[in-house]
This record gives C-alpha cells, sequence and structure tokens, in this order.
C-alpha cells in the first residue's frame, strides 16, 4: 500500500521516523491548500502533486549538503516557482498527545464563525473550533495532512504570565489525537512555551499556500504564542 502524507505524520507522532537514509520521499498532497517539505532527521518528505522526477532532478542538480537539499532556500523557490504558490517561514514541526482531564483554565467557545480569528484560521486549516479566555484565544483546526494544530494568541497587556504556556497545555484537554504546532524556531517565548507544556519537536516544516486573496482580519501570527 502506497504511504500517504497522514501515514507518515502519523508515525512521527508515535515516534516512528522515515530511514535516516539521506532521501527523499515524495508523496501527494492531501488537498489543494496545502504543499512543502517535511524535514526529518537525514530524511526528508516533499508533498507535491508536481512530477516526482521533477523534484528529484532539482534536487540532484544543488551545489549543497544533500541532507538539507529540500530546505536549501535554492530548492523552495524553484517548488514555489513550479506551483505558483507563496512561501512562508521554516517552521519548527512540534507534537505532543492528547491529556485526559478538564483545561487548567476557563475557556469560552467562540460560536460566531465570522469571529476574525476564525476567518483567519480557515485560511489555512479546516474543521475549525476556536475558545477564548481573559486575554488570550485559542484554535484547534485540520491543517497539514489532515493533523490536528493547534494556535494561540496572547493579548499584549497580559504576557508574561504564562498565559501562552497555559493555553498550549490546555489544547491538550480539548483533543483525543495527537496535537500538533508550527513555531518559527526564532519565536524563542512561544518555543519555550511549547516545550514546557510537554510539545516534543519532530522535525521541520516548509509549507506553501495557494495564492489567495488574503482575508480581513485576524493576526499575523498564526502558528505559536506571543507571551
Amino acid at each position: 500500500m502506497t504511504e500517504t502524507l497522514r501515514d507518515i505524520l502519523d508515525a512521527a507522532a508515535r515516534g516512528v521516523f522515515p530511514p535516516a537514509d539521506g532521501g527523499t520521499t515524495v508523496v501527494r498532497q492531501t488537498c489543494h491548500r496545502d504543499a512543502g517539505v517535511l524535514s526529518f532527521t537525514a530524511h526528508s518528505v516533499v508533498f507535491t502533486d508536481e512530477d516526482p522526477e521533477w523534484v528529484r532532478e532539482t534536487l540532484r542538480g544543488l551545489d549543497c549538503d544533500a541532507l538539507a537539499a529540500t530546505m536549501n532556500p535554492v530548492f523552495l523557490a524553484a517548488l514555489v516557482e513550479r506551483t505558483g504558490r507563496r512561501s512562508e517561514t521554516i517552521d519548527a514541526m512540534l507534537v505532543t498527545e492528547p491529556r485526559p482531564g478538564e483545561p487548567p483554565l476557563a475557556l469560552k467557545e467562540i460560536e460566531d464563525a465570522g469571529h476574525p480569528r476564525i476567518v483567519y484560521a480557515r485560511r489555512r486549516r479546516d474543521d475549525i473550533r476556536a475558545w477564548t479566555t481573559e486575554g488570550g484565544v485559542l484554535v484547534l483546526g485540520r491543517g497539514v495532512g489532515g493533523r490536528l494544530e493547534v494556535s494561540v494568541e496572547v493579548d499584549e497587556d497580559v504576557r508574561h504570565r504564562g498565559l501562552g504556556r497555559a493555553l498550549v497545555t490546555a489544547a491538550r484537554h480539548l483533543t483525543a489525537e495527537p496535537l500538533w504546532a508550527q513555531v518559527s524556531p526564532g519565536n524563542a517565548r512561544s518555543m519555550r512555551a511549547f516545550l514546557a507544556a510537554g510539545y516534543r519537536p519532530v522535525g521541520a516544516e516548509a509549507v506553501l499556500l495557494a495564492t489567495a486573496p488574503r482575508a480581513t482580519g485576524g493576526s499575523a501570527e498564526d502558528a505559536g504564542v506571543t507571551e
């Protein structure tokens, strides 16, 4: 049976990774919205509906370390041009397990489908649910490969009080399956919050989004924590 992107992600959540052989696996996209690259230890996964041979030929033509070739800016730029998509940052890819019991802080679910945070999240994910607490917002939705992803937002006037960590901890109580997060490596506050809440890094990713008119409203920082 052909391995899918979701198969690879589910295995990584269990601690089972592609072979550390310096190779690259090419799989089809799960949906039109997302294409890109996942980088694990000494193995990469390119998820795209483009010709796999084009991917391999482009990688062979790079003058760089083969282990890092798929995250090389030259390859990513070629993939952007080939697919007509737009790129964002290269993020750390983190995952954690669900935690039973009630969340450690009071949350109120947002019922308004037109709420700016939900409108913004729908650009990147499906099946969006969002909650508010005093000073923050927590969002869950299905993103790359259909995995469940979390993002949070903390108001400026309540940062540095541990709310970001509390929110990403609370997210673990709202699901019965592995929970994923994408965090910019340079966002040290966000990284510390996720690590302290029990999320573990499993690789890196570069997601290329289909070009579309930008939605109005919402924060420019979708993934991660601003404390």
